[in-house]
């Protein structure tokens, strides 16, 4: 866990369709928050499992796929995933967080 970020602290997650490869990294590693669409993208998923295909539309980041949604991020070939703290917006986790 990054020292970004601390147990109790709500975090979304976006992607960035624009940079999208659709290798499906993401859905693999965290199935409950990603999917590929029928247009090869990825898309975050509501926690209702409905997916969110507005630009920018992000899901919260549950603390039990945190790890998974790290992982997808650092494993995604297109660097377009976002996490980001609820609170004030900083990105945590994605191509813009200060690592």
């Amino acid at each position: 866990m990054s020292p970004q970020t601390t147990h109790d602290e709500d975090l979304e997650v976006w992607i960035d369709q624009g940079l999208c490869t659709g290798d499906g990294i993401c859905a693999e590693y965290a199935p409950e928050v990603f999917e590929l669409d029928i247009d090869g993208l990825a898309y975050v998923k509501s926690e209702q499992d409905e997916l969110l295909q507005e630009p920018g539309s992000t899901t919260r980041v549950p603390l039990e796929l945190l790890t998974d949604v790290v992982d997808s991020v650092k494993k995604c070939p297109g660097d377009c995933i976002h996490v980001r703290r609820v609170s004030d917006q900083v990105e945590v986790y994605g191509p813009e967080a200060d690592d």
